[in-house]
């Protein structure tokens, strides 16, 4: 798995009007397009947020008293850099139209075998 950074390389971080033709022409359906990015948007944004624990972890210094709180730079630095990526929503949809996202469907369903 490639990290958030080179991920979201090149992505224009602001909302932007799009045609709703580009969303449904795999899908056919507008909905279970909405569907399979609010998914991806999630699968985003557990990925950033475990990514970003990790890397503020490295830097953590564990105190047991709440008076010793100290500043770190560099901790502040990720998180600057975290709070400046786009939001997994626009992530997601550059992500689909690029054909990087695909949906499989199980059959839930006993009697269509």
């Amino acid at each position: 798995m490639t990290d958030i950074k080179t991920q979201v390389q090149g992505i224009n971080p602001n909302v932007r009007a799009r045609n709703i033709g580009e969303f449904t022409q795999h899908t056919g359906n507008i909905y279970e397009t909405v569907n399979i990015l609010a998914k991806r948007a999630n699968q985003l944004t557990n990925d950033i947020k475990n990514e970003l624990v990790e890397k503020l972890e490295e830097f953590a210094t564990h105190s047991d008293t709440i008076e010793e709180v100290q500043e770190n730079k560099e901790q502040i630095e990720i998180s600057k850099f975290y709070e400046k990526l786009p939001n997994p929503a626009i992530i997601a949809t550059e992500e689909y139209l690029e054909g990087k996202i695909s949906a499989n469907y199980r059959n839930t369903h006993p009697d269509s075998e």
